[in-house]
């Protein structure tokens, strides 16, 4: 099957403004910016076919061309990063079978997340939209719950139905942590998507919903129209995964930079 990745990235986070172009420092002492790191991330993965970055920002789009990077110039309009891959989507003359959407602000996915979610969606023809879901270790777990506590919003956890889909992502660690000591299984959402063209098509008829605007996350818009989401259980082999959310953050992914030996 044909696949293409995007990368959505905008300039104007509420969080991070500007965040696609922070400096990440690796194991040698090369920087790159969030969005390079991103892009080279998705170079890595396997069976591919296109990836391109997906912007409103001149800055952003500059500084992908500047690294050998090809970009789709889309709306101020696009709310999320799913929108922004329908605009892209729509700028295709042929349309992918698969299209991933690697958020610009994660470039430590590893690329067997990435062939996970792919190969779920080749096995599961009926399937129109996935995301990868990982057990979270200790670190991670206490990353989240020190957030919340000091009022930070960080990353994402998902919870299951019996059935593999998904029931609810929060900003929220759910369910509740009350001591690190015994917790309960916690499942940190990838923030990585595949969908079916058709599936993108759909979105972008949908207004946003309630809870899409209330947690600020864009794949609650298929739950609230009745699409299910598969999540795919992926291992992260010791590698901690972490997203660049909050300027706290890039202490965090640089760490892991070195600790993987990742230039």
């Amino acid at each position: 099957m044909s696949v293409t990745v995007f990368i959505p990235a905008r300039y104007a986070s509420s969080r991070y403004p500007g965040k696609p172009l922070v400096d990440l420092t690796g194991a040698t002492g090369r920087k790159a910016s969030l969005i390079q790191r991103s892009w080279e991330a998705a170079q890595g993965i396997p069976g591919v076919d296109d990836v391109y970055v997906l912007t409103d920002d001149d800055r952003i789009a500059d500084a992908t061309r500047a690294f050998g990077g090809a970009v789709l110039m889309t709306s101020s309009a696009a709310r999320n990063g799913t929108e922004r891959c329908a605009e892209g989507l729509a700028q295709l003359d042929t349309a992918p079978e698969i299209i991933v959407n690697l958020q610009g602000d994660a470039p430590l996915t590893p690329a067997w997340f990435l062939e996970a979610l792919i190969a779920h969606m080749q096995a599961n023809p009926d399937a129109q939209m996935a995301t990868p879901v990982l057990r979270t270790d200790a670190e991670t777990l206490e990353n989240f719950v020190t957030d919340r506590k000091e009022g930070r919003v960080g990353g994402t956890t998902a919870v299951i139905r019996g059935d593999g889909t998904a029931l609810y992502f929060s900003k929220e660690v759910l369910p509740h942590v009350a001591s690190l000591t015994k917790p309960p299984e916690v499942w940190h959402h990838v923030g990585v998507y595949a969908y079916r063209p058709a599936a993108l098509d759909a979105y972008a008829g949908w207004p946003e919903g309630p809870l899409e605007r209330a947690e600020g996350l864009e794949q609650l818009r298929f739950l609230e129209n009745g699409w299910p989401v598969a999540c795919v259980p992926v291992d992260a082999r010791g590698r901690v995964f972490w997203e660049l959310n909050n300027p706290v953050d890039v202490a965090r992914i640089e760490a892991v930079l070195k600790k993987e030996g990742i230039a």
